[in-house]
Formats: C-alpha cells, sequence, structure tokens
C-alpha cells in the first residue's frame, strides 16, 4: 500500500507502558518535524479538543508495572481511546530493552487483549540504533558501558531488579508471556529486498506478531516500510520508539515529510531540583557526576515505605533538606539508591521481605513519595525546570505534579527529551520537565539538565 502523501488528522496513537519510555516515543516524531502531545492521563474529549491538529497523540502510562489482571481491567478502554483518534497507527510503547515478564508488564498479554479488537498481523519493533539498540536475528542487543552486549549479557538488564533479561532471542522470551505465534523478517532478507516475500511468509504460516529486524539506517527505514506499506485501517504496532524512529525514516526516504535538523540543546538555568527512583548503574554514574559538578545528593531511605507513618516523615525529612540546599543556592537531587550495589538496595529488600508489606504497595509509596517532594519543591521554590529519573517510579511521581501533558522541545539525551508542561493550573502549565529512564544518558546527564549545551 503505497501513497503521495500522508493522510490528514492523527498519524500515530501510542500508549506507553511507562512514562520514561514514552518520552521517548514523543521524541521520536516532534523532534522530526511531527507535531506531538503525550498526555499523563487518559484525555478527556475536550482536553484531546485543546490539540487536536497534532499528528501524533501518546498517552503514558504504567502497565509495566502492573500484572496482567491490571492489563485486562484496563487496557481494552486505553486501546479503544486510541482507536477512536482515527490513527492509522496504533502502538502500545514497550522499553527499548524489552522490560517484561509473565507476572508483570506482559507484553503478550498485551498483544492477546489487542487482537480481541485489531485485526491483522502486529508488527514488532524493538530496535532503535539512535538509542544504541540492535537487532539482528531475532536477537537483541544493547549498549552499556562503553560496549555493545547481547542483552541476556547486559550488565544492567541482566541484573534488572524487576525483570532480569534471561533471553535475548525476543520470540523466546515473549513464548513465555503468550501462544500468540511470532514470526520473523530478519536483516538478510530486508537487505536482500527480500522483506515482502518473508512478511507474507510468516504471515501465511501463521505468525500473529511479526518481528523485524534493525540494525542500520537501511534496516530502520526498511522495517518503516513494511508496517507503513503493510497497513490496512489501523494496525495495532509492537515495539519502542524505534516505531517511530522507523515509520520517520521511511516517511524521510520517501519524501513524505522533510529532512529537518532537530532543535538545538535548552538554555541553561539558575538551579533545578531532580528526584530518582532509579537502581540503574547509569543513573549512579549520573548521581555522581552531579554531586562533583555542585549537587546536593540526598539519600531517601526507601526502607522506611514499608510503614506508611514512618514514609510521611521520610518524605517530610527530604523535602526540608532539599529546600534547604535550595535557599543555599545549590542544585538538589534526591535519590532512593545509587547504583545496584548501594547498601540502600539491601536494606530496602529486607524491610519489604520482613515487613509483609506487598513489594507492589512498597514501590507505589516510593515513586508518590518522589512525586510529593518535587511538588513541594516546586511549590516552594517556583523552579522552572526539574527532572524525574527512573522509569518504574517516574509514572507515579509525575502524575502528583498537576500537569496533564507534554510536549518535547529540546534533545537532552537520546530517549529523555526536555519537555515543557501543560497543564490548566497556571502555576504549572509551561514548567520544564525531563523524564530520563534509568538506562538513558551520559553520566552528565543532570548537570546537562542545568546547563544546557
Amino acid at each position: 500500500m503505497t501513497s503521495q502523501a500522508l493522510p490528514q488528522g492523527p498519524l500515530i496513537a501510542f500508549y506507553g507502558d511507562d512514562f520514561t519510555g514514552s518520552s521517548a516515543a514523543m521524541e521520536a516524531t516532534a523532534f522530526a518535524g511531527v507535531e506531538t502531545v503525550l498526555f499523563l492521563s487518559e484525555p478527556t474529549p475536550e482536553r484531546l479538543a485543546a490539540f487536536s491538529h497534532y499528528r501524533a497523540i501518546g498517552v503514558a502510562g504504567i502497565s509495566r508495572a502492573k500484572n496482567p489482571a491490571w492489563m485486562d481491567a484496563h487496557l481494552p478502554a486505553i486501546y479503544a481511546l486510541l482507536a477512536a483518534t482515527g490513527a492509522p497507527i496504533i502502538h502500545y510503547k514497550i522499553c527499548s530493552t524489552f522490560d517484561s515478564a509473565p507476572h508483570i508488564g506482559s507484553i503478550g498479554r498485551a498483544a492477546e487483549i489487542a487482537a480481541k479488537t485489531f485485526e491483522g498481523w502486529m508488527p514488532l519493533i524493538v530496535a532503535d540504533p539512535s538509542m544504541g539498540r540492535y537487532q539482528a536475528i531475532g536477537n537483541l542487543f544493547a549498549f552499556a558501558q562503553g560496549a555493545i552486549h547481547r542483552l541476556d549479557r547486559h550488565p544492567v538488564m541482566a541484573r534488572h531488579p524487576v525483570t532480569p533479561m534471561d533471553e535475548a532471542d525476543l520470540a523466546r522470551h515473549l513464548s513465555k508471556q503468550t501462544d500468540l505465534k511470532t514470526g520473523l523478517v530478519d536483516f538478510v532478507a530486508m537487505k536482500r529486498g527480500d522483506g515482502d516475500a518473508g512478511l507474507r511468509a510468516e504471515i501465511e504460516g501463521g505468525a500473529k506478531i511479526v518481528s523485524l529486524d534493525v540494525l542500520d539506517s537501511e534496516t530502520l527505514a526498511e522495517a518503516g516500510r513494511l508496517v507503513w506499506e503493510e497497513r490496512r485501517a489501523q494496525r495495532f504496532c509492537l515495539g519502542s520508539q524505534g516505531l517511530e524512529a522507523a515509520l520517520v525514516a521511511h516517511w524521510r526516504k520517501t519524501g513524505l515529510i522533510p529532512e529537518i535538523s532537530a532543535p538545538r540543546g535548552p538554555t541553561p538555568v539558575a538551579r533545578i531540583a531532580g528526584v530518582s527512583g532509579s537502581v540503574s548503574p547509569v543513573t549512579a554514574s549520573q548521581i555522581s557526576c552531579a554531586r562533583d559538578n555542585g549537587f546536593a545528593t540526598i539519600a531517601l531511605d526507601a526502607a522506611r515505605a514499608v510503614d506508611a507513618r514512618a514514609w510521611a516523615d521520610e518524605i517530610d525529612r527530604a523535602t526540608k533538606d532539599a529546600l534547604a540546599e535550595l535557599s543555599a543556592g545549590r542544585d538538589a537531587l534526591v535519590h532512593s539508591a545509587a547504583g545496584p550495589d548501594d547498601p540502600a538496595v539491601a536494606a530496602f529488600k529486607t524491610a519489604v521481605q520482613t515487613s509483609g508489606v506487598a513489594a507492589e504497595t512498597v514501590n507505589d509509596r516510593i515513586g508518590e513519595g518522589l512525586g510529593q517532594i518535587l511538588d513541594r519543591v516546586i511549590d516552594a521554590t517556583k523552579l522552572p525546570r526539574v527532572v524525574i529519573s527512573g522509569g518504574d517510579t517516574s509514572g507515579r511521581a509525575a502524575s502528583l505534579l498537576g500537569i496533564d501533558a507534554l510536549t518535547a522541545i529540546a534533545p537532552l539525551a537520546p530517549g529523555a527529551p526536555l519537555c515543557r508542561a501543560h497543564a490548566q493550573r497556571a502555576d504549572r502549565d509551561g514548567l520544564e520537565i525531563a523524564l530520563k529512564g534509568g538506562q538513558v544518558g551520559a553520566a552528565d546527564f543532570f548537570v546537562k539538565a542545568r546547563n544546557g549545551q
């Protein structure tokens, strides 16, 4: 299916399974000149109407941290909302490291629910070379610590505290989550010009999900072509921001959108504040770099979150410390852990195990606590720019800030743009905010968020 021009109206409607990943999808289209808005909760018809001219519409979600029963209860309505936009591409956005398991963040269950509504095959594009993610013969690789690692040998993902990856073959990983058959169009077929034949063979062979290899700019654009030209009415897709990147690459290659340069990095601000719920070693290096560059880093005792009253006291303490540092002219960064080897991580696990409180309840408290701290800091200081780090906690934290939508305004790191907040509260409308996944960004991310480029 080809066309000489893009259709009118929304082109892509996506739901992100976490907040930070949702902003990565927004970045892929927005900085390519495709106007994109990301809602932080399911928008009302009136709120959607306020952004009616936007070509990509996203809803940031939390399904990566939820079980299949939650998905059964919530995803049908979300899919209906996306379909109602009329966009030809409906996208369930996942992490580019495929964070998922049968019991939590199940990509397979998300696909099964979609299969009840959307007809046809489901493209799966996970790799995104601009983010250091590559897929070859169905196996996912990711850059970290100066090298490219197969996902099951990745220094971060192999040790992920919630969804450790022990399998790089995405079809094998998905088979633990769903009985839907997964096929593959590999990069060899793509480079030989056999992508269409390979796709037809997989569909005729009963594949419901078809994974598309992406290694470089050529295979990225080819994956985008296979999705765009093989769409019928509305195509439900699975994938990371690599899906948007692939579509953009195809649209540019065929002249459907012009090639434009990404906007310049942000201008500097005098002070910023941030909160982090990530235990990634990448974030640990960023916290260390921030400390070396004038940030006051404030450790939050996450183990106290097993007791609601003790946790309220800890939130009060960290908020007061952050405000004191900001009053003294320093930037403030409140964090629940400084990497996986921080003794606070072991102390937290022990506290949860001995408390009898469900881990999901405690994790929710931590995310909400970080949001409460940042909300109080913004109220007291009127800071123009803030940062939230941690994919699993960012949704809970951001939801407490009184903002309901974001648009990308400047790049900070691939997958973590600086955004402008939109809110019906006048005091939060226009706030600048970056949502950063644990594995995203260079060591100087927080410093760059303050100093700009």
